[in-house]
């Protein structure tokens, strides 16, 4: 990831409209408040300085802009059809055997019944029994304590994706 100020994507998100801008990041976090936050900081004069700022934006998170962020999140295991973010993101469980996604899907119906939230984790460079094991291991945590990690869990998926966002190369002018 480079940290200059003339990398392409970086230049290209920072001379966005608003509303391309606003939707770009709504790719990347459900969250308005997110979003907000992160427009409002344009424009940025490095890398670093937008993950940070993506940073400090998810810590202020009200519980209501987290359950907005986690709501754009599918269960692990069932990417929404036709989204290749989520697809990318899960691709530890693209060849699970059929045993391990029927208990993804208890377990994920559990952790649901539990928390009233999909169960979240970043999941990119992570197996299916990498997966399966640390909701194993998360559904015993006591709510305070899942809200928690789910909010690390969500900067981390935030922060992959406004690298790639910034990472796309400039189009070529119309």
């Amino acid at each position: 990831m480079t940290s200059r100020s003339s990398a392409p994507g970086l230049a290209r998100f920072n001379t966005l409209e608003e509303h391309a801008a606003a939707a770009a990041l709504h790719e990347a976090c459900t969250s308005a408040a997110w979003g907000r936050r992160l427009l409002a900081g344009r424009p940025y004069a490095t890398v670093e300085d937008l993950l940070a700022a993506g940073d400090a934006a998810m810590a202020e998170l009200t519980e209501e802009d987290l359950a907005q962020a986690m709501a754009g999140h599918p269960p692990i295991g069932r990417p929404k059809p036709g989204d290749a973010t989520s697809a990318r993101e899960q691709r530890g469980m693209a060849d699970a055997s059929d045993r391990l996604r029927a208990e993804m899907l208890e377990l994920n119906l559990a952790y649901q019944e539990r928390f009233g939230h999909v169960f979240l984790i970043c999941a990119t460079g992570r197996t299916g029994e990498q997966m399966r094991d640390a909701l194993r291991e998360r559904i015993g945590n006591a709510p305070e304590r899942e809200r928690e990690i789910v909010r690390t869990e969500l900067g981390r998926i935030n922060r992959i994706r406004l690298a790639r966002l910034v990472e796309v190369e400039e189009e070529a002018p119309s």
